[in-house]
C-alpha cells in the first residue's frame, strides 16, 4: 500500500507544479519573458515528475518484495531544489520587477 500512497503524493506534487505554472501565466502580461521562464520551469518539472512516476512506483514495489528499500533521495532533492528556485524567482519577480 505504501507505493500507492507515494505515487499519489507525486501526483499531487505534479498538480501543484501545474498550478504554479498557471499562476505564473497570469504574470505574463505584466512581467513578460521573465514570467515565461518561470512557466517553462514549472511545466518541465511537472513533466519530469509525471514521466518518472511509473519507474519510482515499480522500484518501490520491487524493493518491498525483496525486502531492500532505499529512499529516492535524488528525485526528492531535485524537486525540493526546484521548488526553492521557483519560490525565490517568484519573490524576485513580485518584489523587484514590480517596482520597475
Amino acid at each position: 500500500m505504501q507505493p500507492e500512497r507515494t505515487d499519489l503524493a507525486w501526483g499531487r506534487t505534479t498538480l501543484s507544479m501545474v498550478a504554479a505554472a498557471a499562476i505564473f501565466l497570469r504574470w505574463l502580461p505584466h512581467h513578460g519573458w521573465f514570467a515565461s521562464t518561470l512557466v517553462a520551469a514549472a511545466v518541465v518539472t511537472a513533466l519530469a515528475i509525471n514521466l518518472t512516476r511509473k519507474h519510482r512506483f515499480n522500484r518501490a514495489v520491487h524493493g518491498i518484495q525483496r525486502g531492500i528499500m532505499a529512499p529516492d533521495i535524488a528525485s526528492t532533492a531535485a524537486v525540493a531544489a526546484m521548488v526553492v528556485i521557483l519560490s525565490a524567482l517568484g519573490i524576485y519577480t513580485v518584489t523587484v520587477l514590480s517596482v520597475t
